[in-house]
């Protein structure tokens, strides 16, 4: 196995920021998707529901949806794919950090 290398700084900001990386040299010729799109779609109580959507090509491939719940600290049917599924736990995380930061101003 390859040693993991951090790629220069123009590609990560010309390739990994915006989450479109179809020009990046290190990325797979054959993958599900070049983007993954996370979006709370509803949050009551201690659920909150995520919807996702796999793009290709700037066009939908896949979608879904993820329910998080607040109270037992995890997800009721978390994805196969576990990179997508640790982002989308990046995701909620965020997304709480900046509902409390608003509650407490």
């Amino acid at each position: 196995m390859a040693e993991p290398q951090t790629p220069p700084d123009e590609d990560l900001k010309d390739f990994c920021n915006v989450g479109y990386a179809s020009q990046c040299s290190r990325l797979p010729a054959e993958r599900r998707a070049d983007s993954v799109r996370f979006a709370v779609a509803n949050h009551t109580g201690d659920r909150i529901t995520l919807s996702y959507v796999y793009e290709r090509d700037h066009a939908p491939v896949e979608h879904g949806r993820l329910e998080y719940d607040c109270a037992l600290n995890c997800w009721l049917a978390p994805l196969q794919d576990a990179c997508v599924q640790r982002q989308a736990e990046c995701y909620v995380g965020a997304y709480l950090e900046r509902k409390q930061l608003a509650i407490s101003k």
